[in-house]
């Protein structure tokens, strides 16, 4: 039987990237998929491309209408909700001094508050549905130092992970946060910064970076009844950086 055999996920951030590479792999796995992203054009043509089982919703994370909007058209397509994956991200590569506050609070907006919202919006249609399982993507960030903006918003959905299991132990959902190091996505291979990080693999104690498909593994395991017993826990899959 498929891992997901039955269950209805929301994705946010999926049109591309790693998010793009979970729901691919629910969907193998016998899981609904609802890919939510601002990319109208990718995001449809992904879910064209898994078929009947996937439905795209355009979606800004920070709106909270937006949420609702997302919860209620994926009930109305498979009846129920029954994983989250808060996926969508962005960076901010400045030092403080360069930071605005106007980029600040936008990178607030879209890595800490957005997963606020996710959590706040699924617990009811997850509460109905007898259960779920919450899965926040931070960062190898969110456990050591790094760029500001970045760090303190992946370290924040560290300890909402931790703030909303201890809430949500109550109402059968798992909350979990995943932390990724460095993995092949088209941001991070882009030319400009491609041979910087060739160079930085070198220094991974397994001396490559990640494929997409090795944080989906850890992803679905953490959406399935396989961790109902895990919840508030950080899941690192970051080739040994962080143990350094």
């Amino acid at each position: 039987m498929a891992r997901l055999e039955g269950k209805v996920a929301i994705i946010t951030g999926s049109a591309q990237g790693m998010g793009a590479s979970h729901a691919r792999r629910f969907i193998k796995e016998g899981a609904k998929v609802v890919i939510t992203d601002l990319n109208e054009e990718k995001g449809k043509a992904l879910a064209a491309e898994l078929g009947e089982n996937a439905l795209f919703v355009k979606h800004n994370v920070t709106n909270a209408e937006d949420w609702k909007n997302v919860v209620e058209e994926t009930e109305k397509a498979f009846g129920k909700v029954d994983v989250l994956v808060n996926n969508a991200g962005i960076s901010l590569n400045k030092s403080i001094l360069e930071t605005t506050e106007v980029e600040y609070r936008r990178i607030v907006d879209i890595n800490q508050v957005s997963v606020f919202l996710g959590i706040k919006t699924v617990i009811p249609a997850m509460q109905k549905a007898g259960g779920g399982s919450i899965v926040n993507i931070s960062s190898m960030n969110g456990i050591v130092a790094g760029a500001i903006g970045y760090t303190d918003t992946k370290f924040a959905v560290r300890g909402m992970t931790k703030a909303a299991a201890m809430e949500c132990a109550n109402y059968g959902i798992t909350v979990n946060s995943v932390h990724p190091g460095v993995i092949a996505t088209p941001m991070i291979l882009q030319a400009d910064s491609k041979a910087e990080i060739e160079e930085f693999s070198k220094h991974i104690p397994v001396k490559r970076v990640a494929q997409p498909e090795e944080v989906s593994n850890l992803v679905l395991y953490l959406a399935s009844d396989e961790s109902n017993y895990s919840t508030g826990s950080e899941f690192i899959v970051d080739g040994g950086l962080t143990a350094m």
